[in-house]
């Protein structure tokens, strides 16, 4: 190895950047204060960015940070899974040991697929299913290291080359972003502005981080005039003459790179003879260089972002001092540098490597790449082992010789899925399929199943002794396809797949069970990208499996209809698919198919109101998920389960099994998973009357879960907290949202139903009696979705205290037997084997008895006394509400005793809630029956105006009386005496009185409160 070379192609001065400078100091003493900073640097090849982050890393060292650096790697035109994370956690291994092997404590395994050197050689995989919590749990273990980590010094992590970096990189970075917390730790990623083209990979993702604002862009432009005279003066140490200075900024544009390149030749009176083309800039200094260094540069050029002197030694097959002075002469003219750890050699700059390489001739380059793979083969010890395989991939491949390309390239594909990258994964699968036709028969028969593919081993053969053939090459690929979520790819494959059995079925040689496999994929994908509800494809698979002997895909199948079926057609026919994928799963032993029908067939026993058995069921799948460490049916599990506490009114268990399904994918870094949950939870936080706590949960989940559902969810509960206090625009606002989210391609009663509620409740809320009726009218026609009494109750109930609510208002007369009708129908079709179901079977009946002006309180007390136990304080406040009033109305023996106290209790559980509706109903109630909402108030000796206490005047009074009749501004006017102009004035002063948005939510306000008794129909 070499020691320092003297060169002076660097300008010793650093030139201008002063405000990206500035920014990046900035964001170097907010992270020192605790609060995480993410930075991206971008700019052209050659403007300065390297340059920049050297001095920003110096001047943090200086301050007392940590600084590491990990770059992307390119390997030909490849990149290394998680190649800067892993450079830099080794960087920060050690620089800080103790710190990082303490954060890393208890998960070391996991980490191991990043920083090879926490564990003990061997990439552990999790259970044989792939799913997305994998590289969940992998992405948040290291978040969580770089926080712990930086929780007592300050640590700037740079990450350069972002345009080389592999996917599972960008995705790692993107999940960074997104979720830093704390710690006093910076992020600088980088990359070249002018390689981001449209359909770059990288594209996506910095739109992505552009929307968080927690991301802060630097630009990096190019210099101006004197600051390239600046930069000329620094590298040639003497004051340039004007015309050097005008000719090379008119040449370079101002780009720091090639000012330096032409500062140099000037120096070096080469200048004329170049041309103006970037390549000839790029290649005068590297064509200067003796031949033998110049070999050096184009066998570096390929061997990657960085060579490892070693493995340079056996390729270059030179002597070892003739390889030394050719290094020498390399490095003295600034092409080649020693690496940060200083066992290797890279370029100066990327520009320079690109350009040589594509100087290379075509059989140059197979020869080169050729040589690595045979030195690497030899001694596979002259790389880090944990780059190994996946360079000697890259080698041979661009060898051009696909033997022993394929083998490779599938061992490194293996080496992806280990650990978790299957992006890289799928790309070196799509490699092998290219290579598979190329590569001689004997080759590829050697290659097993078991050694290479995990997604689909159905075939009931034995893997270790089964042939791989490009069938399972192509399962390997859209399974990887769909984990990374590379989906369009993974539908290209299979589509392919598909077909090439189809072909093989008409020929007599078809695999039911496989294709039926594929299609099943099929299903997963077009769900998820949305091009329908999946259910097409799985039809297809079950006429594939129907007749063929047990066998894990027909179980799979079965399991994954019945799955189907529990969210869009919950019902008998859904239980019994569900109950014959139990029976072949563990006809075949597929204890994790098995699993998965059970949770399936557990819920569905809730939702047919079965419920002990249905809860037997999931509470113990969840406990043998647990023991046999099945990640992906824990996970569903721990959604599902609180789930249908909820829809059985058992609310608080909810909470329970919510917290602790939290706690564990946190634990678990499974992001995504703990939003599901959480937004489950605060739809249970909303019925136990803990609204705040509610907001809390729906805005987290709203903010950082993956996945569009839950956001809907999540939005629909804010949407019914905003109703029950009254803030009827911010709920308008989330349902369209949460609408949004929901999208129409696959309807689902679990969304579409919770969205009608709110929006019916709205409506009535707003006075837009019609508009509810109008919902409800459409969600009945279309025909009510069996086993959704969860979802149903509730709707009808609202609808019917809708239709009691607008009694008295002219323009709620007409349809009004047809509503309740329709209310009284749908509510008879609905089951009450539980407690909760049969009290809004009561509160329906009575709100309807209400509609039709008929309601006792004997009515009302039965629906209070069936919703006291069930720890639902908005729900009973408001039967308190209406039993008081039933009492007041009726007026006998201790009838107001008993009103005062139901009022009271009412108006204290409004205002714990800040339930602003329910509260203002309750207290003009009291007012018009002179009862005192506390104790210790005065009794009133006469009743109060509702009015006057609302602190509208005797004309304000009339105008609304006239606006709840319907009438529009000059009808008020004309029946008032006053211009239209001026009955627009009272309703606008009206409006902000009561603090409604609309006419029709004033209407409703005055109605409610009873404001004009006189109204009747």
């Amino acid at each position: 190895m070499l020691g320092d070379v003297e060169t002076r192609s660097v300008s010793p001065v650093f030139v201008g950047r002063a405000d990206e400078l500035g920014t990046l100091h900035t964001a170097l003493g907010r992270a020192a204060a605790g609060e995480p900073q993410a930075l991206l640097l971008g700019g052209e090849a050659g403007v300065g960015k390297t340059r920049l982050v050297e001095e920003f890393a110096a001047s943090a060292c200086a301050r007392g940070a940590v600084v590491v650096t990990g770059g992307c790697v390119e390997i030909g035109a490849d990149g290394l899974p998680f190649a800067p994370f892993s450079t830099a956690l080794r960087a920060l291994r050690r620089a800080l040991p103790d710190e990082l092997d303490r954060a890393a404590a208890g998960r070391e395994d996991e980490l191991a697929r990043i920083l090879p050197e926490l564990g003990d050689g061997l990439v552990r995989g999790r259970d044989g299913r792939g799913d997305e919590s994998a590289t969940a749990l992998l992405f948040e273990l290291t978040a969580r290291l770089l926080e712990q980590v930086a929780a007592e010094r300050t640590v700037v992590v740079v990450l350069e080359d972002l345009h080389w970096a592999d996917a599972s990189t960008r995705h790692l970075l993107a999940y960074l972003f997104r979720t830093l917390r704390s710690g006093r730790l910076a992020v600088v990623a980088t990359y070249r502005a002018d390689d981001v083209h449209r359909r770059h990979p990288l594209r996506p993702l910095l739109a992505e981080l552009d929307r968080l604002r927690t991301v802060t862009r630097i630009e990096l432009g190019r210099l101006t005039r004197d600051e390239v005279a600046r930069q000329i003066a620094g590298i040639i140490a003497a004051e340039p003459e004007r015309s050097v200075v005008d000719d090379i900024f008119r040449r370079s544009d101002g780009n720091a790179f090639f000012v330096e390149e032409l500062a140099v030749s000037a120096a070096e009176g080469c200048a004329t003879g170049l041309t103006d083309s970037l390549r000839d800039v790029l290649l005068v200094r590297v064509e200067s260089l003796s031949e033998s260094a110049q070999r050096i540069a184009r066998i570096c050029a390929e061997g990657g972002s960085t060579v490892e002197y070693p493995l340079l030694e056996a390729v270059a097959g030179l002597g070892a001092d003739e390889l030394i002075e050719a290094l020498r002469a390399a490095v003295g003219a600034n092409i080649l540098l020693a690496s940060a750890d200083g066992d290797g050699y890279r370029f100066r700059h990327s520009l320079v490597r690109e350009a040589v390489s594509d100087d290379l001739l075509p059989g140059e380059r197979s020869r080169i790449n050729r040589r690595y793979a045979e030195a690497l083969e030899a001694d596979p010890a002259l790389v880090p082992a944990d780059s190994r395989v996946m360079r000697l991939a890259s080698y041979w491949y661009h060898a051009h010789d696909a033997a022993k390309a394929l083998p490779a390239v599938l061992d490194a594909s293996v080496e992806a899925r280990r650990r978790h990258a299957y992006a890289e994964q799928l790309r070196l699968l799509e490699r092998a399929m290219e290579l598979w036709d190329g590569t001689p028969q004997e080759i590829r028969a050697a290659l097993r199943m078991g050694d290479y593919s995990s997604a689909y081993r159905s075939c009931g053969c034995d893997p270790a002794e089964t042939r791989l053939d490009f069938l399972d090459l192509m399962a390997e690929a859209a399974d990887a396809g769909r984990l990374c979520g590379e989906r369009e790819r993974a539908l290209k494959i299979g589509k392919r797949a598909i077909r090439i059995l189809e072909d093989a079925a008409a020929d007599g040689a078809g695999d039911p069970l496989l294709a039926a496999w594929f299609w099943l994929q099929r299903s997963r994908i077009i769900s998820h990208i949305a091009r329908g509800n999946g259910w097409d494809e799985i039809a297809k698979a079950q006429e594939l499996v129907r007749g063929l002997p047990p066998s894990a895909v027909h179980a799979e199948v079965l399991a994954h209809a019945a799955a189907w079926g529990m969210l869009h057609r919950p019902g008998a026919e859904t239980l019994a698919a569900a109950e014959r994928a139990v029976e072949y799963a563990r006809m075949v032993g597929d204890q994790e198919v098995e699993l998965h029908a059970r949770l399936v067939r557990g819920g569905l026993l809730v939702d047919a109101g079965s419920v002990e058995q249905g809860f037997t069921e999931l509470y113990e799948v969840r406990e043998r998920s647990m023991g046999l460490g099945l990640m992906a049916r824990i996970n569903n599990v721990n959604v599902n389960l609180p789930s249908a506490l909820e829809s059985a009114g058992r609310s608080a268990e909810s909470v329970r099994i919510c917290d602790e399904g939290i706690a564990f994918s946190h634990r678990h870094g499974l992001t995504d998973t703990k939003g599901w949950i959480i937004s489950n939870k605060s739809e249970s936080l909303v019925s136990l009357g803990r609204w705040d706590e509610a907001v809390e949960a729906a805005e987290w989940a709203r903010g950082f879960c993956l996945s569009d559902k839950p956001r809907a969810t999540s939005l629909t509960q804010l949407a019914a907290v905003a109703v029950g206090r009254g803030a009827f625009q911010e709920a308008t606002r989330q349902l369209a949202a949460a609408q949004r989210y929901i999208g129409t391609h696959d309807p689902q009663p679990q969304y579409d139903l919770p969205i009608a509620h709110r929006a019916i409740e709205l409506a009535a809320a707003q006075g837009r009696l019609l508009d509810a009726r109008a919902e409800l009218a459409r969600i009945v026609d279309a025909g009510l979705p069996p086993s959704s009494h969860r979802y149903l109750w509730p709707m009808l109930r609202t609808a019917a205290e809708a239709e009691a609510d607008a009694r008295g208002l002219p323009a709620a007369d007409a349809g009004r037997a047809e509503a309740v009708a329709r209310i009284r129908t749908a509510a008879a079709q609905q089951a009450t084997p539980v407690p909760l179901w049969l009290a809004h079977d009561q509160w329906v009946r009575t709100e309807l008895l209400r509609a039709e002006g008929r309601d006792t309180p004997d009515d009302w007390s039965a629906a209070v006394t069936v919703l006291e136990p069930l720890d639902r304080p908005y729900d009973l406040a408001r039967a308190r509400h209406r039993l008081a009033a039933s009492l007041l109305a009726r007026a006998e023996g201790d009838d107001r005793e008993r009103a005062t106290e139901l009022l009271r209790l009412a108006a204290a559980v409004a205002s714990h809630l800040g339930a602003r509706p329910l509260a203002e109903s309750v207290a003009l109630l009291a007012q018009r029956a002179r009862i005192g909402l506390t104790r210790d108030a005065p009794r009133r000796d006469a009743p109060a105006d509702p009015a006057e206490e609302l602190g509208l005047t005797s004309r304000e009074r009339d105008v609304l009386r006239l606006v709840t009749a319907g009438r529009s501004n000059r009808q008020i006017a004309e029946e008032l005496f006053i211009s239209p102009k001026t009955a627009s004035v009272h309703v606008s002063n009206i409006l902000a009185k009561l603090g409604v948005a609309g006419r029709g939510e004033a209407a409703a306000l005055a109605h409610r409160l009873r404001l004009f008794p006189a109204v009747r129909s």
